[in-house]
Order: C-alpha cells, then sequence, then structure tokens
C-alpha cells in the first residue's frame, strides 16, 4: 500500500514496485540487526517441569541475562534449571516480569544459534520451522543482538536491493537491536506515561556523514522500517546525524515533530503498539485508520509475515 500524504491518497502495489516508487535520488536506510536465537527450553532440577525463557540483554561477560519467561510468579530467585549441552542456569532475582537467569558459563551467539530456537512472535500459534531460521531474518543482518526481527526488511530480496542500486536508489545500514522497547504494548491511560524500555543502537561514521549530506543535498532519506526511523531520530542533533554507540527509549506518537526522515516503508501493526502510534505521528492519526479500515477491506495481511505500506 502506498500512501501519499500531501495528497492524502491511498494505491496499491507490489514490494516488487519499489523501485518505480521511489524518487532516483533517494536514500534507503536499513536495520541491520540479526535475531538471535533466543528462545530457550530448560528443565526445573525441581520437579522436572519445562520452564521457556526469551533471552532479552545479556551482562557484559555474557554470564547473566535478563530474560522474558512464561508463568513468570513461579519463576522465583533461587529456582534452577538444566539446559541443553550440559549448561545450567539460576534465577538470581527480577525486574517487574522479567527475571535475571544467571548461567554457569558465558552463553553467546554460537551456543544459541546451536540449542536456541528463534523467537517468533506469540500470535504465530506454532513451533518454529527450519524455513522459520531464514524466512524470520534479513537478507543483510549481519550483527547480532535482536529478539525479534526489524520485520520491514523481511520483504527485501538481494535480486530487489540490486533492482533499486541500479535505479540510482542508495542504500546504507544502521542497527538498533529490536528489543521489549519495540514491542511491548501501551497499557497506561495516557499515552504520555508509557515508559519505553531502552535499546541498543549503533551508527558507523560512513552512515552518518552519508545520511547527514543527503539532507543537506535535499534528497529522501526513507527509514526501511519502524526501527532504522527510530535510530535517526534518537541520533539526530543539530542538522547532522551522530555516528556511534548509544541506548534509545524514544517514544514517537502523534504531535512528535520529525527531524530528518522523509518516508517511511513498514509493516501493519497490532493495536495499543508503539509501533502504531508511530505511524499515526507520520502519516496522521485519521489518514492512518483510513488506510487501515482499507487495509482490512482489500485483506491485507498484517503482522510480522504480512504485507507492507509505503509512506511519501
Amino acid at each position: 500500500m502506498l500512501l501519499n500524504r500531501s495528497e492524502r491518497g491511498i494505491a496499491h502495489y507490489r514490494v516488487g514496485d519499489l523501485p518505480d516508487l521511489l524518487p532516483k535520488d533517494s536514500l534507503l536506510v536499513f536495520n541491520n540487526s540479526k535475531v538471535r536465537k533466543a528462545r530457550l527450553t530448560g528443565t526445573a532440577l525441581a520437579g522436572g517441569a519445562e520452564a521457556e525463557f526469551l533471552l532479552l540483554y545479556p551482562s557484559d561477560d555474557g554470564i547473566t541475562w535478563k530474560t522474558m519467561t512464561q508463568r513468570a510468579k513461579r519463576r522465583r530467585a533461587g529456582s534452577a534449571y538444566r539446559f541443553p549441552g550440559g549448561v545450567a542456569g539460576e534465577i538470581t532475582g527480577e525486574d517487574g516480569a522479567y527475571r535475571f537467569l544467571r548461567f554457569d558459563r558465558p552463553i553467546g551467539d554460537e551456543w544459541l544459534e546451536r540449542y536456541g530456537r528463534m523467537p517468533l512472535p506469540p500470535y504465530i500459534k506454532r513451533d518454529g520451522t527450519k524455513q522459520d531460521d531464514e524466512r524470520y531474518q534479513t537478507v543483510y543482518a549481519e550483527t547480532p543482538g535482536s529478539a525479534a526481527a526489524p520485520t520491514a526488511g523481511l520483504h527485501f530480496t538481494e535480486v530487489l536491493l540490486d533492482a533499486l542500486r541500479a535505479r540510482g536508489v542508495e542504500t546504507l545500514f544502521v542497527t538498533l537491536h529490536v528489543g521489549l522497547g519495540t514491542f511491548l504494548p501501551v497499557r497506561t491511560e495516557r499515552i504520555e506515561a508509557h515508559v519505553m524500555h531502552e535499546e541498543r543502537y549503533s551508527i558507523g561514521a560512513d552512515a552518518a556523514r552519508r545520511i547527514t549530506s543527503a539532507k543537506s543535498q535535499g534528497k529522501p532519506l526513507i527509514a526501511v522500517g519502524t526501527t532504522s526511523l527510530r535510530t535517526i531520530e534518537s541520533a539526530w542533533r543539530d542538522g547532522a546525524l551522530c555516528a556511534g554507540e548509544g541506548l534509545t527509549s524514544i517514544f514517537i506518537y502523534p504531535g512528535y515533530q520529525f527531524k530528518a526522515v522523509d518516508g517511511l516503508f513498514t509493516n501493519f501493526h497490532t493495536p495499543e503498539s508503539t509501533l502504531l502510534m508511530l505511524v499515526s505521528a507520520f502519516a496522521g492519526l485519521d489518514f492512518i485508520m483510513e488506510s487501515y479500515h482499507t487495509a482490512v477491506q482489500k485483506e491485507y495481511r498484517f503482522f510480522s509475515y504480512g504485507d507492507a505500506m509505503l509512506i511519501l
């Protein structure tokens, strides 16, 4: 779906039409974070029941991880588990609904690649498959760290990327490791009272220079996915994008004044999500509601493996 903000127009295309829809001097910015196989099942030493954990963020030494877990109230400090490969772990503390899980050795991406499972969204009511290991990862994923895919990028193939570049569209990459900040729904009565969880991002010096240069030349800057947009908006200072690493808890909702991004390619999002509020801020709440109503009528597919919209 193509949304034209200036004309308030809605049109229907396929993702493969992007080379003809984007201005030739556009700069497309992608999030190259790679999804970890962060879903892990352990067996309780007391009783033998299985417990599933979603590993979110490791400590610097990789031994203690902040996790989400099913039936969190039952997972108390001192609960011990046995994991694949002879690894042992114990819950050492909690932070609201989250649990800190300390392993008996560092747990890194190589170990998770062998013993973990792809963290498919909870609304996908089936076990992950070998096909998901490939499909729930962008073709340009490079830096491991996400607990969920930056799903707008799942639409892009190497063939499409080559076609875009052949049309004069520039492409470059930033990194934001997708975590709870992106996907936790808003449960507060007032939107502004919602607290976003921090997510780590990284912007290379060359990417920062090229994005700043493109903006100074008036080239359209188009974010592929809300995570790319949030990264750029978080690191934009005084007319330039700042290179380096950082943490962002930026929460974008209607009323936000965008600093740098001119266009957005994104999926269709869940109700009450911060992502739906972000696109409403970008295109206008009424226009987004109209587009979503149209998407339902046209039987568009929503969420991670669904269809997409381009907002210009």
